[in-house]
């Protein structure tokens, strides 16, 4: 049977939260289990140095990262589960192909374009000032990636589209001057993929401050809970489930029925207390034994190191041969 390949990176940047779990982590561990799908899911660590510059907080989102998705069912003999620098073939890649990518398809990058304006607004004399190079040639890093296992399609948000994009030019610049046959990705943008509010009504995001984090004590959930922003109306007046953060995380972990039912409480003027309550206890029945995995699995970090090491042997297994076509196309290759 031909398999998809789908890949999926996470970047080691914060702890993982509601949202991470509602909009990436569950979709991605359901459509794991599907037996036309190749996944490959990685901790994309050296892309983390470009925003984080705190060694200890990478290091530590890394592991409460890989603590997450293993408590929460990721089987690593149906998967293939890595970090990013356990394969140094693709930091290699990414040499090689930003040899063949053009300097104004960078200059093109909205996260590049965004630094020069804001530096512009603020009257610098250098529009680069503060830009480092790995801001500067994330697209290519991250084509790298993509083309390392020549994945088919990678799951993104509407932010990450043009990357992809950009991945698609640089291996079409690749095959055609070097006869290399990388496959040119496609992007999956989730339509139905939930996007959670935060405690302040925002995007739940760790750039907000506002997030929830996914495995946290049952005494902070109903804290954080609690906190959570909602409107003035008193108990018995209606209140409307639309853009309510309260019945929006109550969805991301409720079947239809449930859903129907909650409808029915908001529509009958239940008050905020009570389905903050509720929200909580909801939440801590679900999450109460994969939070007891992931506080055993922070405690067995060897067991997590052999897990990783497991998928970079998988993924290196790949990636080796894979690179030596790579150096071969580009005349790099012994003399006999």
């Amino acid at each position: 049977m031909h398999k998809t390949k789908v890949l999926t990176g996470i970047t080691t940047t914060g702890t993982p939260h509601l949202g991470n779990y509602a909009g990436a982590i569950k979709p991605a561990i359901e459509q794991s289990w599907q037996d036309d799908i190749q996944s490959y899911y990685f901790m994309a660590d050296y892309h983390a140095l470009i925003k984080g510059r705190d060694p200890e907080r990478i290091h530590q989102s890394t592991l409460e990262i890989t603590a997450t998705w293993l408590a929460l069912g990721l089987d690593t003999d149906r998967v293939t589960f890595y970090r990013q620098s356990d394969v140094p073939e693709i930091m290699e890649l990414s040499w090689l192909i930003g040899c063949m990518t053009a300097k104004g398809l960078m200059n093109r990058a909205h996260a590049y374009k965004a630094a020069v304006q804001t530096n512009e607004e603020k009257g610098e004399a250098d529009p680069d000032k503060g830009i480092t190079m790995g801001l500067f040639s994330y697209p290519v890093l991250m084509a790298a990636d993509i083309l390392m296992f020549n994945a088919d399609k990678v799951p993104v948000g509407r932010d990450q589209i043009q990357h992809l994009e950009m991945a698609r030019d640089i291996a079409g610049r690749m095959n055609h001057h070097y006869k290399t046959c990388f496959t040119l990705p496609e992007v999956i943008v989730g339509e139905n993929t939930a996007t959670l509010s935060g405690l302040d009504g925002r995007k739940m995001s760790k750039s907000y401050d506002n997030t929830i984090p996914l495995f946290c004590s049952e005494k902070k959930l109903l804290k954080l809970m609690r906190k959570i922003k909602t409107n003035s109306l008193a108990p018995g007046e209606p209140k409307e489930t639309d853009g309510c953060t309260l019945f929006q995380i109550y969805a991301a972990f409720a079947s239809e029925a449930e859903i129907a039912e909650k409808r029915q409480q908001y529509a009958e003027g239940a008050s905020w207390g009570d389905l903050k309550n509720q929200l909580f206890e909801h939440l801590n029945a679900q999450l109460r034994e994969p939070r007891a995995r992931y506080n055993a699995l922070m405690k067995d970090r060897a067991f997590m190191q052999a897990e990783l090491k497991k998928g970079a042997d998988k993924a290196r297994a790949e990636a080796t041969p894979f690179m030596a076509e790579v150096r071969k196309a580009v005349g790099i290759r012994p003399f006999a």
